[in-house]
């Protein structure tokens, strides 16, 4: 009997191990590639690159102070009422409004991820389908709601445009799947292409642009823009750059902010790119933690203000937990701000569109989530 018990464990043993290779097996891929060659050169004469790494337009902590973090595990561990909503969060699989054949549309799947339909043209910004916001299928921040549509369901895209290289906005799984369902090419900041190129898109489908480059794909012209944030895979940081990106057509404008904190950098990209028929502003995941690198929605309002933005679309809530705020607090202080200083917003459900020229009246869907 003692035989068969050792042979028991030694089969549980083995057996998790097995699965603990298979949970792992794919990190190394996750963590993406490493600059060389003509990339590495290109890097290394950015202004923004020293000391082996890239700095921000103003300097800022990205890290929570050493003190703080007792507090930050007390709250993440214990205080967890309200930051996921209190029902299924409404979907739209089925558009009611059509793209706008020659002006500007916008679809938003949740989270980051979100379809620009400009001039005709379709430009697809930090897709993330992967259920999971990490480089591990078992841990990690998990969806709090489904994507709208399959990845398959997407209309051909024109440009897929990167804003840096944190799990939650840029995904392995979905850009392997993009690569071989679409045929539109990648445009990122410097370094990003070395991510791509490892999971095998192809580098004639990769434009890599540092601050104030731009190219012009589709005709549509494509400026990347600064932003205050960083970027890193794994311990390393700051080794890959990170960015806000304008979309500019004949005569729609559009800007993209990615993931920032606010700075006096919005500004100047205004002045010199605007002004904006919609900007795509983050509002969620702040903390008095990390106020350098993450808006809260009253920044968000300044930013978009700085721009000379027309409408809103608040991105960056609602699908992924990364802060110990409030699951809705993000869109119902940007609600009480925009209404208190007149810009207009439009807060979509995940998957519906909205045409910018015919914009609904909010209705407040978030509000029926109440905890």
């Amino acid at each position: 009997m003692a035989g068969n018990g050792s042979i028991g464990r030694v089969l549980v043993g083995g057996l998790a191990l097995a699965a603990a290779g298979w949970a792992l097996k794919d990190i190394p891929a996750e963590l993406g590639g490493r600059a060389t060659g003509e990339r590495l050169a290109r890097m290394l004469r950015s202004p923004r690159f020293h000391d082996g790494v890239f700095h921000n337009p103003v300097p800022g902590s990205y890290t929570p102070p050493v003190s703080s973090v007792p507090a930050m595990l007390r709250e993440l561990i214990f205080d967890r009422d309200g930051r996921k909503p209190g029902g299924p969060i409404p979907l739209v699989t089925s558009p009611a409004t059509p793209p706008s054949a020659g002006g500007l549309s916008v679809v938003w799947y949740g989270h980051a991820t979100t379809l620009v339909e400009i001039e005709g043209r379709r430009v697809l910004f930090d897709p993330v389908w992967s259920e999971r916001a990490s480089p591990s299928r078992l841990v990690g921040p998990r969806r709090l709601h489904p994507l709208p549509a399959p990845l398959a369901d997407l209309p051909v895209l024109d440009a897929i445009v990167i804003s840096h290289d944190h799990y939650d906005h840029l995904d392995r799984a979905t850009v392997r799947a993009l690569t071989a369902l679409q045929s539109a090419p990648f445009l990122v900041p410097l370094g990003i292409g070395a991510h791509l190129e490892r999971w095998g898109v192809p580098a004639s489908r990769i434009v890599e642009l540092d601050w104030e480059e731009e190219a012009t794909v589709a005709g549509l012209r494509f400026v990347a823009t600064a932003a205050r944030h960083f970027s890193g895979r794994a311990l390393t940081r700051n080794t890959t750059l990170w960015g806000s990106w304008v979309v500019a057509g004949r005569t729609r404008r559009v800007f993209y902010a990615g993931d920032s904190g606010y700075f006096d950098g919005y500004a100047g990209i205004g002045a010199a790119h605007g002004p904006f028929d919609l900007t795509l502003m983050p509002i969620g995941a702040y903390s008095p933690a990390w106020p350098d690198i993450h808006m809260d929605p009253e920044e968000a309002i300044d930013a978009h203000l700085d721009l000379g933005g027309r409408l809103l679309l608040p991105v960056h809530w609602a699908t992924f937990t990364l802060a110990v705020h409030p699951w809705a607090e993000p869109v119902d202080r940007l609600r009480h701000e925009a209404k208190a200083r007149g810009v207009r917003l439009a807060v979509p459900r995940p998957g519906d569109r909205v045409d910018t020229d015919d914009v609904p009246l909010l209705d407040g869907w978030w509000e029926l989530l109440g905890i």
